[in-house]
């Protein structure tokens, strides 16, 4: 998650407005080639344990994925967000047939219902499937800007579970990409970046140059 400055929340709010101007046929259309390139990805195997999202409004849908990680007998995973003052989540159980319900103190996403033991540490997870606002070429992101995601990753960046890192896969749609965005030192970058275009391997980010965010 980038620094929150001015011109972040301004780019921000630029991104989210773009995906979610996306015609619907054109959405559809970008949707089921994200999910073309996911299926070449190879991730959702059986016994895999991959967390996935329950997209909200502008997001890439991954409904159509979910039910090919079911049948592929994949165990699959969703955020539930524990604290909204505090933005942390945790991921839990999503099995076939998972009872949803929104959380009222987290602008009403859809979380499974499942027992606080029922959680996976990330640092168990084969891949995490996470919706972005924005990235860039060296695997960079934007987020909704509360770092939800950047605390539940936090054993990643102290380097305590390296050996047992999950693939980190950004999604998002083609017109969500810019220029450079300046990561922050909690950040831990994607090692792959899903758009309708097809799959994205971020390349070495140079240190001898100041990064721009540019939509």
């Amino acid at each position: 998650m980038a620094q929150p400055t001015p011109e972040i929340r301004a780019l921000r709010r630029s991104l989210r407005a773009l995906r979610r101007s996306l015609p619907r046929d054109e959405r559809r259309k970008a949707e089921r080639a994200i999910g073309n390139a996911l299926r070449h990805l190879k991730l959702l195997r059986r016994g895999h344990h991959v967390a996935v999202y329950l997209a909200m409004p502008g997001e890439v849908n991954l409904r159509p994925t979910i039910e090919a990680g079911w049948r592929a007998g994949c165990l699959l995973y969703a955020p539930r967000i524990t604290s909204r003052r505090r933005c942390t989540m945790e991921f839990v159980p999503l099995p076939p047939g998972a009872r949803l319900r929104p959380n009222p103190s987290a602008f009403g996403i859809a979380e499974p219902v499942a027992s606080p033991s029922a959680r996976i540490g990330s640092f168990r997870l084969d891949a995490i499937l996470m919706p972005v606002v924005g990235f860039d070429r060296h695997g960079n992101r934007l987020g909704m800007g509360a770092g939800y995601y950047d605390r539940a990753l936090r054993r990643l960046r102290d380097g305590s579970r390296r050996w047992r890192r999950p693939r980190l896969v950004g999604l998002a749609f083609a017109c969500q990409e810019v220029e450079s965005i300046v990561p922050s030192a909690w950040d831990v970058p994607l090692d792959v970046i899903v758009t309708e275009r097809g799959i994205i391997v971020p390349r070495p980010q140079r240190t001898h140059s100041s990064p721009r965010s540019s939509p």
